[in-house]
Order: C-alpha cells, then sequence, then structure tokens
C-alpha cells in the first residue's frame, strides 16, 4: 500500500543504518531472498556500507532523516480528522480518524504504526491508512503514540488503549459497528496490536473482533538468547537493533527474568480469549520465529489464527517490493483476513 520510490528506499536505508555495518556473506544470504526482491535487498545492502547503527546517539538523526524520506502527502480522499484523547497520565494523544460516517454502521480498525518502538509517526503514512480505509470502506483511528526511550511501554500501552476507548466510546457518532472493531499494526505496531489486544481482554471494557499483526515484534529474547540462524534477520532489521529498540521501550535490558510480562506478548502466559487472529511474516525476518511460536501458542489456546509465512521475504517486504508477486500476494492476503475477522462483504 506505501507508495515510496526505490531509490528514496535505498536512501533511506543508508542513511538510518537499518541494514548496519557488520560484514555478512552477502552472496549466501540474497540466495535465500525471493528472487523478485532480490535486487532490491542488493541496492539496500551497498547503500548501507558503513552507515552507523541504530543507538542511542544515533535516534534522533535517524528520526529526522526517516520523517524526510518516509513522509508522503495525504490522498484527496477519504478524509480524516485530528483529535486529542487523554491517556492515564493526563498526556492528550493526538489520533487521526479517518473515513468518518455518521449514521452508518460499519466495522473499524484502530492502527498503530512500525518503527521498532522509537522510531516513526501516525501521520506520516496517513496515506496507507486512507487507502486501506477506502479499500475496506471502514473507520481507522491511528495513533500517534508515545516512542521510547522518551516513555517506556507503560505509557504508550496506555496511549493506545485510550485511543481504543475512545473509538468505542463515540462509535455511533464515527458511524462505527462497536461490536467489529480490530486493532492492526505492522512491525513495532504489530507489537502494540498484540498488546492492546491483551490489555482490552484483560480490562474487559472493549471486547475486539479482530487482530491483525503484520509481521510483529513481540519477543524481547530475539537477538538476546535466541539467535535465528542466518540468513534469518540479516536484512532490514537485526539483531543490534532489535536489541536496542527493545531496551528503549522497556527501560531496562531485554532478554532477562526481570522483564515484566506485561510488556512483552511473547511472555504472557494465558493467550486465551483473544479475538481471532492474522499473522503475516517473511521467511528470513528476524521475527519469524517468534511469529511462528505465537501463532502456535494461539491455535493451542483456543484462539482461531491465520499464519502466512512468506518464502524469501525478509522485514518490510511488501513496503519495499509492494508491485512484487509476492508482495501483492501477502498484501491480498492481509486484506482478506480483515475481510473475514470484520464481516466485510467484498466490493464487485
Amino acid at each position: 500500500m506505501l507508495k515510496i520510490g526505490r531509490r528514496d528506499l535505498m536512501i533511506g536505508a543508508a542513511a538510518c543504518g537499518f541494514f548496519g555495518s557488520k560484514a555478512y556473506s552477502a552472496e549466501a544470504n540474497l540466495a535465500f531472498v525471493d528472487p523478485e526482491l532480490r535486487p532490491m535487498a542488493a541496492d539496500m545492502m551497498k547503500a548501507s556500507a558503513g552507515q552507523p547503527p541504530l543507538n542511542a546517539q544515533t535516534l534522533a538523526a535517524q528520526r529526522v532523516a526517516l520523517g524526510k524520506i518516509f513522509t508522503l502527502p495525504a490522498l484527496p480522499s477519504p478524509s480524516f480528522t485530528k483529535h486529542l484523547v487523554r491517556s492515564y497520565d493526563g498526556y492528550m494523544v493526538p489520533i487521526y480518524v479517518v473515513n468518518a460516517r455518521p449514521g452508518s454502521d460499519r466495522p473499524a480498525i484502530l492502527y498503530t504504526h512500525g518503527g521498532g518502538f522509537v522510531l516513526g509517526d501516525a501521520v506520516g503514512r496517513i496515506c496507507d491508512v486512507q487507502a486501506l480505509a477506502a479499500e475496506l470502506d471502514c473507520v481507522v483511528v491511528t495513533v500517534d503514540y508515545r516512542l521510547a526511550p522518551e516513555t517506556t511501554f507503560k505509557g504508550s500501552i496506555e496511549d493506545n488503549y485510550a485511543a481504543l476507548r475512545w473509538l468505542h466510546s463515540n462509535a455511533q457518532d464515527l458511524g462505527v459497528d462497536p461490536a467489529r472493531i480490530a486493532v492492526m499494526g505492522g512491525s513495532a505496531g504489530g507489537g502494540h496490536a498484540a498488546l492492546l489486544a491483551l490489555t482490552a481482554r484483560d480490562r474487559k471494557e472493549v471486547k475486539l473482533a479482530y487482530q491483525a499483526l503484520i509481521y510483529p515484534m513481540l519477543d524481547d529474547r530475539t537477538g538476546v538468547t535466541h539467535h535465528p540462524a542466518s540468513p534469518i534477520g540479516t536484512l532490514v532489521w537485526k539483531e543490534a537493533e532489535n536489541r536496542f529498540g527493545w531496551q528503549s521501550f522497556l527501560g531496562q535490558g531485554p532478554g532477562t527474568g526481570s522483564v515484566p510480562a506485561q510488556a512483552v506478548p511473547a511472555r504472557y502466559k494465558d493467550l486465551a480469549g483473544l479475538p481471532p487472529t492474522f499473522i503475516g511474516v517473511g521467511s528470513i525476518d528476524l521475527f519469524v520465529d517468534e511469529d511462528i511460536a505465537y501463532a502456535h501458542r494461539l491455535v493451542d489456546a483456543g484462539v482461531p489464527t491465520d499464519l502466512v509465512v512468506v518464502p524469501g521475504a525478509y522485514h518490510g517486504f511488501d513496503i519495499i517490493g509492494p508491485n512484487t508477486r509476492v508482495g501483492k500476494y501477502f498484501n491480498a492476503a492481509v486484506l482478506n483476513a480483515l475481510r473475514r475477522g470484520l464481516s466485510i462483504r467484498e466490493s464487485t
């Protein structure tokens, strides 16, 4: 759904160090990449050679660089409005409501953006959210939750939950069926969506109809106590970046026994009672093992779960190559899952 030029993606990878400076056997790793995605992966690896990694010292500069590269203009329609919602500590969370239509009775999606818990914002990708809302003829609320390390999980979880409660409470004014609300996000946004679904289940104020987790960031132990075998996690988002993201989000070192379970979806002992779920991930994404494991646990807990693992796909492949065969296949799978989960009839 994201329409960014290939050259911009190469520059973005280089400027933000998403591919790091550690030397890998490029030929060996590229051999596992889907043929259509392989040229883009090779270009990004070249562009990022020698660039600084994502860490506390480079974070501010990388936020600026990403904002310049990935911010796109809003679409002419559907329209959206900005609102401020009060979080638990009095912070006013900016949210953007797309495609509201008072008097209707349509489903809604609460969307949380990605960025490793430390990057990104809601409005810079509002065009993607607009496209999603138009495709499904639904309302989408996207949340500009507070980033780490400025706030830990305690702040961002409550920011997202405040937005969900607001959506549910204002369903009639927005033209939303309160029984058909889903949470959705990609990467760290997928982790946020998973945490939001768990929080909603436990607080019993909003009953969700569905959750769509796109290569979600679910387990702080990846890259600390669990090290996937190469070529998994050698492209785009790797172990070092993952450790920094979780360190910032948790406010402490990841992967230890002292990490609070409420901050990490994979550490929740009980997954029963969660809404039907879609999980999609590439086979060489750093998150593939944790995503498959989470899907397995959901199935064991009696949660209807749709798992899609795309061969030869790395993290963010659907954004980097939306017009490739695998990109189109994956995006169609996500939309079809949302249609099923929210009881949306496909337009003819």
